[in-house]
């Protein structure tokens, strides 16, 4: 079988998979956030926080517990990691240094999981399960809460509430996340992956040196790592690690969790609205994206010029034979078209082309499908920004689901989409103007600007993975992609939940025949349109100097 044909049938069986999952979980999600009922173990959770599930909040209540709950998430796993050394079960490491700390805590609370360190050689069994874990699933609950918030405001008239964050937060974790998290640990301890709580133990000599490896409960952290589309591998290989990712079914495996949630969503958005249309809608948006960004990274991999690559079959540096180069593209684009960041291969091997396509795929705001969440109410803004752009064309005033947008909202989703782009190529400027920040990067030229863009797009839109040739473990990259980290998560989602307080407020405007057809393919052609023309563009100029560069001249 020839590798191209093993890549088709690959994403053939992964779309299989994901479209059966589809409708079932878009359909339970729906129902956990509308259900008046709380599981005991919930009430049990609420009583012990002080929270009254039954209270309903508007949009400023709501992004306090936001705020107040991560707040509380970066100082826990900060104290965490600083006290590491006297903890049991810390496999004899020590504290980790105040700046990493810090960069780590946003990373997890934010949902990004960027890591500086050496996972097997920084993290003990405390920090790991304890600290890093819980954060893969809250961090991750958070964003399904943001987002049903912002559904509920077009699904509500008249009213400025959008339910209640405390139990928002507690239903994702219970009732979705864990229960899906725990099956997928136990199919991945089938495919290979370890569970344990072994310490470190040699495993032989090699090359004239000893190698010693780290236990770990691996499956249990690498099924919620991809599920809550968190990224921070337990070791430093991430899931090009054997021990977390064995093989080719794991491997696909581990790219369906990855998109499940955020494809299911579009589904559950839907329901929630009352109309099933105009969630396929969404879904078909993310689709087209998904599946063209896909087809352009296997092409660019496989079919790179060169006596070297012929021989190799297609691009070979930096991925795993397991994998191959078809197994290695689908798992990189799905990894940046989403806020996952785990990796199989290392990026920075990639070909000129095939390295834009990864900072690409985080450029356009990671809504195709997107984060757990944050994939959903970030194309939700999008499409916003096209109906005020197609009603701009016609000479009418832009509706979406039966409400206006006007002044305000479209002030709204204007900063959310600047958010990041500001953050990303701001910190970039400030390094590549700095004389100290440029001596972390160890390539040269376009491929050197393309580590400080990358590492800091990464941060900003709260992906995680890194081109991986950049020494990131300094007191400059900790700081300024921990800054960038917590402000890409937060500041968007300010934004999000004062739209959807807006839309909550206002009355429905009935359809007319100059309505806007939101729930028909030529939407979801402009849709696709305002996406790349918006976002794509505004990063256009800085990847001309970089990946664009860097392939042309190959």
């Amino acid at each position: 079988m020839s590798p191209v044909l093993a890549g088709v049938l690959q994403m053939l069986a992964l779309i299989a998979a994901l479209a059966l999952a589809y409708r079932p979980l878009g359909d339970h999600m729906a129902r956990v956030y509308s259900s008046d009922r709380h599981l005991r173990v919930e009430k049990w959770i609420y009583k012990a926080i002080g929270a009254n599930p039954s209270t309903e909040m508007r949009w400023p209540a709501y992004l306090r517990g936001v705020l107040a709950f991560s707040v509380a998430g970066v100082l826990f796993l900060y104290l965490l990691q600083r006290i590491q050394g006297v903890l049991p079960g810390s496999l004899g490491f020590s504290s980790i240094d105040p700046d990493q700390a810090f960069n780590t805590a946003a990373s997890f609370v934010a949902n990004t999981n960027w890591q500086s360190y050496y996972g097997e050689q920084a993290m003990g069994h405390v920090v790991q399960t304890g600290g890093l874990a819980v954060q893969n699933f809250v961090s991750a609950a958070v964003g399904l809460a943001v987002a049903v918030a912002l559904v509920r405001g077009f699904a509500r008239s008249r009213t400025g509430e959008l339910g209640n964050f405390w139990s928002d937060l507690v239903r994702g974790t219970v009732r979705i996340l864990l229960p899906i998290a725990v099956v997928g640990a136990i199919v991945l301890v089938a495919c290979g992956a370890i569970q344990n709580f072994a310490g470190i133990h040699g495993v032989g000599q090699f090359l004239g040196g000893s190698q010693q490896w780290n236990g770990g409960a691996v499956a249990s952290q690498e099924a919620i790592k991809e599920l809550g589309t968190n990224g921070g591998g337990y070791f430093n290989a991430n899931s090009a690690h054997p021990f977390e990712n064995p093989n080719g079914l794991s491997n696909l495996f581990e790219i369906f969790l990855i998109l499940v949630i955020p494809f299911a969503l579009t589904r559950t958005f839907g329901t929630m609205v009352g109309s099933v249309r105009q969630g396929y809608a969404i879904l078909g948006t993310m689709v087209s994206i998904w599946i063209g960004f896909t087809a352009l990274m296997m092409w660019t991999e496989f079919h790179h010029g060169g006596p070297a690559f012929d021989i190799a079959g297609g691009a070979m540096e930096g991925k795993e034979t397991r994998f191959g180069v078809a197994g290695s593209s689908i798992f990189a684009v799905a990894t940046t078209l989403t806020s996952t960041g785990a990796v199989n291969s290392f990026h920075s091997s990639y070909t000129g082309f095939g390295g834009g396509i990864t900072l690409l795929g985080m450029q356009l705001g990671e809504i195709a499908p997107g984060g757990v969440g944050s994939g959903l109410y970030g194309m939700l803004i999008m499409a916003v920004i096209a109906v005020f752009l197609a009603g701009l064309m016609v000479g009418r005033t832009p509706e979406y689901l039966g409400k206006k947008i006007g002044t305000r909202e479209i002030k709204f989703a204007a900063c959310y989409i600047l958010i990041t782009p500001a953050l990303a190529l701001g910190f970039t400027a400030a390094a590549l103007a700095l004389p100290t920040p440029g001596h972390s990067m160890t390539n040269s030229g376009a491929h050197g600007f393309s580590e400080i863009l990358y590492a800091y797009t990464s941060g900003a839109n709260n992906n995680g993975s890194a081109f991986a040739g950049l020494n990131a473990d300094t007191q400059w990259f900790n700081s300024t992609i921990g800054l960038a980290m917590l402000l890409g998560r937060f500041l968007p989602m300010v934004f999000v939940l004062a739209l959807a307080g807006s839309l909550a407020e206002q009355k429905p405007v009935p359809t007319t025949a100059g309505t806007l057809g939101t729930h028909k393919p030529l939407f979801t052609g402009l849709l696709v349109g305002t996406i790349v023309i918006v976002t794509g563009l505004t990063y256009f100029p800085a990847l001309a100097l970089g990946p664009l560069a860097e392939g042309l001249a190959s």
